[in-house]
């Protein structure tokens, strides 16, 4: 929004600056600022209002350490998150950016799924919350908004850039042609680049099955980080912390891939338009760093489903808009594998009780940090040692881009 006025003025009256006003880094840093300020002053007014309201963590006695203490805890923090992404990004972003578009509507769509859940749960007093079909329903559709969007809209292209030299500062002499738009990266190849085409049966000219197929992944991807969130979301500050990490890794990723060359000198695909995407994750990364000034142990706030369902789905989509949704099982292996604990747990339990006529675990207690929980660890000590992960995790997604 400020970005068009700043244009539209600086056109008009000859205003010094305004190309500073409009850079991507200046609007980046805006963004954060904002972000931080509305997390940490506005956040604390939606605390009192949540403390009022009685809105409060139910907590059953599952035996861990420091549970009962987080009983009445104020939930539905994720407001505070998805107001902090929000305002900044109407702010600073260019909105008719097709990208920035998508990603303020997967912040809301899946926000207010989580928001739902949340009040059913607190409000209505329903223990079971949404259902999960419904939570499913709202991702799949979700899935099939950005499979279409990406596959109609004229703003997304995928340039194969060949510039006269590395390094050179002007873009003037730099050669472009329009590639496949259902190309995606593979991590770890020197030739990275798959195309969703190759499932079609027909000729390249019929993209239509290739669409299909990036649609279908989109879902999938969608639910799995959303989830994978979802899931993590259990200790003060863990969902928050390393989604913080994640962000920052797809901003980066965004700004370069929309800088031509930059795309041309890790030899990655050009994506014009991405670039705003920076902005957006300088929001995104601003609201969680806000956001933990209350989470951090012991929490003010929990950011409950509207938080957790939201970032995982912002994740996603980001990873998708970038092409670089191969990338996530790397970047987001935290989420992965307090994912897969889960599935183990309940997967093995089940087959022993049928085979064994007793059920068995692999864990203590599923997700994996309530197994370390179990095991004696403190929470501070399990989170800490979880976003040291995660920066492992975030330094071997970035080095992909040499190492193939």
């Amino acid at each position: 929004m400020i970005e068009y006025f700043v244009t539209k003025l600086g056109f008009i009256y000859d205003i010094p600056g305004v190309d500073m006003l409009r850079s991507i880094s200046f609007r980046s840093a805006a963004a954060i600022i904002i972000a931080l300020l509305i997390g940490t002053i506005f956040g604390r007014r939606v605390i009192n209002y949540l403390q009022r309201k009685q809105i409060g963590e139910g907590v059953r006695d599952l035996g861990l350490q420091g549970q009962l203490e987080k009983k009445g805890t104020p939930t539905m923090g994720g407001v505070i998150i998805l107001i902090s992404i929000i305002a900044p990004v109407l702010l600073f972003c260019d909105l008719s950016n097709v990208y920035v578009q998508l990603m303020l509507v997967s912040t809301i769509w899946l926000g207010t799924v989580g928001f739902i859940d949340d009040y059913m749960k607190i409000a209505k007093n329903d223990k079971a919350g949404l259902s999960g079909k419904f939570k499913i329903a709202g991702q799949v559709g979700l899935g099939i908004i950005v499979g279409v969007t990406m596959w109609k809209s004229e703003q997304v292209v995928v340039r194969d850039v060949a510039l006269s030299g590395r390094g050179v500062v002007s873009t003037a002499s730099y050669t472009e042609t329009a590639e496949s738009k259902t190309l995606t990266t593979i991590p770890f190849l020197k030739d990275n680049e798959f195309d969703y085409n190759t499932f079609s049966p027909f000729d390249e000219s019929s993209d239509l099955y290739g669409w299909l197929v990036y649609t279908i992944a989109a879902i999938f991807i969608i639910i799995s980080v959303s989830n994978g969130a979802n899931i993590t979301d259990g200790l003060d500050g863990l969902t928050a912390g390393t989604s913080a990490i994640i962000g920052t890794v797809l901003a980066i990723l965004a700004y370069i891939s929309g800088n031509v060359i930059y795309a041309d000198y890790l030899n990655i695909m050009y994506l014009p338009g991405t670039g705003e995407l920076f902005v957006f994750g300088a929001a995104f990364v601003g609201a969680l760093i806000g956001f933990l000034w209350y989470n951090n142990y012991p929490a003010q706030v929990f950011m409950g489903d509207t938080g957790s369902l939201a970032i995982g789905g912002i994740i996603a989509v980001f990873a998708l808009l970038i092409r670089k949704e191969l990338l996530l099982p790397i970047l987001c292996g935290v989420f992965m594998v307090e994912a897969f604990s889960v599935v183990i747990q309940v997967g093995y339990f089940k087959y022993t009780r049928k085979r064994y006529g007793v059920g068995r675990r692999v864990f203590k207690m599923a997700p994996l940090h309530h197994h370390f929980q179990k095991s004696g660890f403190f929470e501070v000590k399990i989170v800490t040692r979880f976003i040291i992960i995660q920066l492992l995790l975030a330094a071997v997604t970035l080095a992909t881009f040499k190492v193939r």
